[in-house]
């Protein structure tokens, strides 16, 4: 069987929807589970509903008629002005948002996150399955909330894989056999029925869990770029598609911050041989990228660029050593504000990391970290890293920039740079 994920920017407008009913019809040979995400930019528009609503501006409610309207447009412009129930389904949907936001908050801001922003996701894949049926497609709706099972750690859950195994491969096998399932990327619930969700971008990392689960033949991520490509073209030009790589070449890449796939979704395919296909929703006749097992390095090199860096120095007030005990408090303290570590160095006096500078949760550690160490921190700088480096690709990505930290292993190059 075959499993299908598409992200936002796949089922952005009613053409795009069209285009993936279309997809689905020309690719549905066997057995095929489609995970689909919230519609283009919901989830950053659904996040800011919550922002407004737990910071009690007033401006909650104007926002979610906004992201309202912008899927009644395509609704329309999808069913006409037939009256398919599917608008009132999708109606109903926005109406336990609204629930929420008529009441002062109470919860914890990343709960409301969960129960407010995973909305998208349902109303996306119930307008993609209601218009592959309207087309005449054989088609189930699933809530994944049902299968995919999660403990309370709300916007980053972990999954309970042994219970969402069970009942993946308990119920889905009988629906694959006559239905398309349909049914949310980014989405769990926790053992009180509560929405979590997976972190951003966390609807790769779905369409892996059920593939796992249900030992798919491969998984297609579909995206708006011909495959893997060896740089962000936001970034770097111009850019060269990688046609194979391996599971690990894959994990390196999203662990140093390439964004074509997310950093959880390879494991569970590397474990299970599933084979991992990247391709275009607008070019879906080219083949993409193929990642699987092999022991071919990457054929090219490959560049990845994270702006807006923070590098934060630590060191002991005492000028004792950076130790055991001091790495474990240090690494705790960013675990517990969700900072996640993009560079590290340490000697035997300090400890130095880049991250992003993502603005509160940052501010809040140095808080923290300045009570017990001394700290230092330089802003606006830039991380560059390169995976299968050699001087001309180092000296091509330096024109105008001083290097602050560099850290070289056998395939992998770092550079925190700073624009002169």
């Amino acid at each position: 069987m075959q499993v299908f994920k598409f992200g936002g920017a796949s089922v952005k407008d009613a053409d795009s929807i069209r285009n993936v009913a279309h997809i689905i019809t020309k690719y549905k040979l066997g057995e095929l589970l489609v995970v689909v995400s919230a519609l283009g930019k919901t989830t950053n528009a659904l996040t800011e509903v919550t922002q407004h609503f737990v910071d009690q501006t007033g401006q909650a409610f104007d926002l979610l008629e906004k992201v309202k309207h912008a899927h009644q447009q395509i609704l329309t412009d999808l069913f006409g002005t037939i009256n398919h129930p599917i608008f009132d389904e999708i109606a109903n949907c926005f109406v336990e948002i609204e629930w929420i936001l008529e009441e002062e908050p109470q919860d914890s801001y990343d709960y409301l996150h969960d129960q407010i922003v995973s909305t998208g996701e349902i109303v996306s894949s119930k307008i993609l399955a209601a218009y592959c049926a309207h087309t005449g497609l054989p088609i189930r709706w699933i809530d994944a909330r049902d299968y995919i099972f999660t403990d309370n750690t709300y916007r980053e859950a972990e999954v309970d894989w042994q219970k969402t195994e069970d009942k993946i491969r308990r119920e889905m096998p009988t629906i694959l056999d006559e239905q398309i399932i349909i049914t949310q990327g980014f989405i769990g619930s926790t053992s009180e029925n509560f929405t979590t969700t997976l972190g951003r971008e966390g609807s790769d990392y779905s369409a892996a869990i059920f593939a796992a689960c249900l030992q798919a033949d491969d998984v297609t991520i579909w995206k708006d770029v011909p495959g893997v490509l060896n740089a962000d073209p936001k970034w770097f030009n111009p850019t060269e598609l990688i046609p194979e790589l391996s599971y690990t070449d894959a994990i390196e890449l999203t662990y140093y911050g390439a964004t074509v796939i997310h950093p959880k979704t390879i494991k569970p395919l590397q474990n299970k041989k599933i084979t991992l296909n990247v391709r275009s929703f607008v070019h879906p006749e080219e083949s993409g990228t193929l990642i699987r097992t092999t022991n071919d390095g990457l054929p090219i090199p490959s560049f990845i660029f994270k702006v807006n860096q923070a590098f934060v120095s630590i060191q002991p007030r005492d000028f004792s050593f950076i130790v055991e005990d001091n790495l474990s408090h240090i690494f705790n303290l960013f675990h517990s504000h969700r900072i996640k570590i993009n560079m590290m160095h340490n000697s035997a006096i300090s400890f130095c990391v880049s991250i992003d500078n993502t603005g509160t949760n940052v501010d809040a550690l140095l808080e923290e970290l300045e009570k017990r160490y001394k700290v230092s921190v330089e802003k606006g700088l830039e991380l560059i890293t390169i995976r299968y480096y050699n001087q001309e690709t180092v000296d091509r990505v330096l024109v105008n920039k001083k290097i602050i930290r560099e850290l070289k292993d056998s395939y992998t190059c770092q550079l925190l740079v700073k624009e002169l």
